[in-house]
């Protein structure tokens, strides 16, 4: 992304314009198909290389205090990214460079998002070098039940890692950017190399270090791989009319704009991401393990999530803003319906699979090196109450970006708001109890009752969500999801007692069982007539 302060020739700005308004506009049907197929497999090999990572970490550190200490240490920085950077800004961005590109205001589009590249690095280098000086004052306030060694090393983590939220926020203008023409490339396999830098990292750091700071690894690789992530949007940039100009300008209405649709996005996101330290909170006060155990679940829980829901809502969003520009809700509507139905699709046999087969999934992918059974049982717990949200969470996601889109994010933020506190009361209501268990029920608690109230809140302004469908589709695919379940369950059991526990047995028994259960699954949705098999197979049909 190279500086470039020049003024074009009237020429050239004609050429860019014309470039830019026929790829922000020519995304049709079968492109977003497209798009939505390369990101689902871009994203589910970076969730297969997540899963990697997770195991490489898991081997070394288990959920030990160390390892509670890094995923605390992370989640904070993760929190600011949420508020402040990637995560906030390209909602915030898109659909104001969107309508400035579709206006032909390629010049102003380009030194909006010129000015906010600068701005946001300013900004976050600031709130950077606060955490970092007073990380020592600021992290026991997020892990009041670490003390000693446990929060030494949660301090001198954060402050390693932090600067990832500089690094974050530029990379969420790029992506906005890049996303704006319909180009997902880069960013569905950046999270990929992202993944893989840790690991290569972590492997070649962890000898260089004493056993009680070989956490340290896990950190340095984490600010590694998100250079990384950054790196490859940028350079993909050079295949879009964007020119990055030092001729900025602080005072651009189109400026405050993204800055002002930024407080309800950062405040909406912000508070999602605040379950994320409640439960860190809520299960430091069970144990030392109790961090690391649900965030090591929450990261198998995140792979179905990933791989359809992100990247149907990131693909959809420059579209359903598009549709919401110009006042088609007919076709706003359309396209949220058809989404919602597929995520469902996808992710109602998901939570099956999972309730049903938690324990030997987290066995299979965990249970080495430092991670023991009792470990296991522990994490395994903890997936069990996130399964219950994953249909939620995938729709929650669909319909906070087209509200959004829509420019309407004060709804959701209030939205969030709800969230937070029914995640927080309910949380200090089971964590005693119920431990582990009570927190994540919690957090999927609050996220249903959200999805609920996204529901209610839309409807009359888009004209409907087309329930019908929506009700006759799910009812169908929850009998589908029942029968891989049963079909899974069985089928596991079986081999597990024939074949027993060692590293291929367990992969023969669980691999046949859900892919048994997945040919269950088809086949009882082929017989109810289910139409998103239809239109997934109509797709596959139209690639081959």
């Amino acid at each position: 992304m190279g500086a470039e302060g020049g003024i074009a020739s009237p020429l050239t700005e004609a050429v860019i314009e014309s470039e830019t308004k026929t790829k922000a506009t020519k995304a049709g049907p079968g492109k977003l198909a497209k798009s939505t197929a390369f990101f689902s497999i871009a994203t589910a090999a970076s969730r297969v290389a997540g899963l990697a990572r997770e195991v490489v970490a898991a081997s070394y550190f288990g959920i030990s205090g160390p390892m509670s200490a890094f995923t605390v240490a992370f989640q904070v920085p993760n929190l600011m990214r949420a508020l402040f950077a990637d995560a906030a800004l390209q909602p915030a961005f898109v659909p104001v460079f969107t309508e400035q590109i579709e206006r032909g205001k390629v010049k102003e589009a380009f030194r909006m998002a010129s000015t906010l590249i600068l701005l946001v690095t300013m900004i976050l280098g600031a709130i950077t070098a606060i955490f970092v000086l007073f990380a020592s004052f600021l992290m026991p306030l997020f892990a009041p039940g670490f003390t000693g060694e446990v929060e030494s090393l949660m301090i001198v983590l954060s402050q390693i890692m932090f600067p990832i939220l500089i690094l974050l926020g530029v990379t969420g203008v790029v992506v906005g950017i890049l996303n704006s023409y319909d180009r997902f490339g880069a960013f569905a396999i950046s999270p990929l190399f992202w993944n893989i830098t840790i690991i290569v990292v972590v492997v070649a750091t962890v000898p260089m270090f004493s056993e009680e700071h070989q956490i340290y690894a896990y950190a340095i690789g984490v600010l590694a791989g998100t250079l990384v992530q950054l790196l490859i949007p940028t350079w993909d940039l050079r295949n879009t009319p964007f020119k990055f100009t030092l001729k900025v300008d602080f005072k651009d209405p189109n400026v405050r704009r993204v800055l002002l649709l930024m407080i309800p996005v950062t405040l909406s996101l912000g508070l999602i991401n605040f379950n994320l330290l409640i439960n860190s909170f809520f299960g430091s006060l069970v144990s030392n393990e109790a961090p690391a155990a649900i965030d090591k679940a929450f990261r198998i829980y995140q792979l179905p999530q990933g791989i359809f829901s992100v990247a149907i809502a990131t693909v959809l969003f420059p579209t359903l803003a598009r549709f919401a520009n110009r006042g088609d809700y007919e076709n706003l509507r359309k396209t949220l319906a058809k989404g919602m139905r597929q995520i469902v699709f996808v992710l109602l046999p998901a939570t099956a699979a999972i309730l049903v087969l938690s324990e030997p999934m987290i066995r299979i992918v965990f249970q080495r090196g430092e991670f023991g059974p009792e470990q296991t049982e522990l994490v395994a717990t903890a997936l069990f109450w996130f399964a219950f949200s994953l249909p939620t969470n995938g729709m929650f996601l669909l319909l906070s970006r087209t509200f959004f889109g829509m420019q309407q994010p004060w709804i959701p933020t209030a939205i969030a708001g709800g969230n937070l506190v029914i995640t927080g009361v309910a949380s200090f209501l089971l964590y005693k109890p119920y431990g582990v268990a009570g927190i994540v029920a919690a957090t999927a608690i609050a996220t249903t009752a959200s999805v609920i109230a996204q529901i209610i809140l839309l409807r009359p302004r888009i004209g409907g969500i087309e329930a019908p469908a929506f009700i006759f589709s799910t009812l169908r695919i929850l009998v589908g999801s029942a029968v891989l379940a049963g079909v899974s369950y069985e089928i596991w059991d079986l081999l597990d007692h024939l074949l027993g526990r060692d590293l291929v047995g367990q992969i023969i028994s669980i691999s046949v069982a859900l892919a048994t259960g997945g040919v269950a699954y088809v086949a009882v949705c082929q017989i109810l007539r289910v139409p998103e098999l239809e239109q997934i197979m109509n797709l596959v049909r139209r690639r081959a």
